[in-house]
């Protein structure tokens, strides 16, 4: 995948060369060259270039990789504030943070509506099968982060301990 930075300059490099063909076509005109309509088109289709190329540069992020993350399963996004994760039962506490930090850096959006607030809260949980045929949603924890900043530093974490001792009570 091409970086934002690399994208970032080669949008520049074509503003100045639609640039120079506007000064070129704009030259025809005053010379009253027989091709200077031509030229219209062409640099119509630089600025239409110039301009996708600078919106790819604003829309490709690249994903961060959170160390010791485990894989996720994305259950609920409603492409707003409110999502939920699920992850397997065998999840170990410093596993499930790390797969928090990964969810929140993931699953976040400049697109996305937080409301009054502008928080998302991602809420993280698996499924317990204490017997035969009955299953039991258990939530471990949620991660509320800003919409507004990428990297928001003030991301809160909360990890339910009643929910990771029942946990472990059901992997024993």
């Amino acid at each position: 995948m091409i970086p934002n930075s690399d994208l970032l300059t080669y949008s520049q490099w074509m503003g100045i060369l639609t640039l120079i063909a506007a000064v070129f076509t704009v030259f025809a005109f005053v010379l009253k060259w027989g091709f200077r309509f031509r030229f219209v088109g062409v640099t119509g289709f630089l600025g239409v270039l110039t301009i996708g190329i600078f919106s790819l540069s604003l829309g490709l992020y690249t994903r961060a990789e959170i160390s010791g993350a485990i894989p996720y399963t994305l259950v609920y996004d409603n492409g707003g504030a409110k999502t939920v994760i699920a992850v397997p039962p065998t999840i170990a506490e410093s596993e499930l943070e790390a797969t928090m930090r990964q969810a929140a850096g993931d699953l976040f959006s400049f697109g996305r509506g937080g409301g009054v607030t502008n928080l998302m809260t991602i809420r993280v949980r698996t499924i317990l099968h204490p017997k035969s045929g009955v299953s039991l949603p258990l939530y471990l924890g949620e991660v509320r982060r800003s919409l507004s900043v990428r990297e928001d530093d003030k991301m809160a974490i909360d990890i339910f301990p009643d929910s990771l001792a029942r946990l472990k009570e059901s992997q024993v």
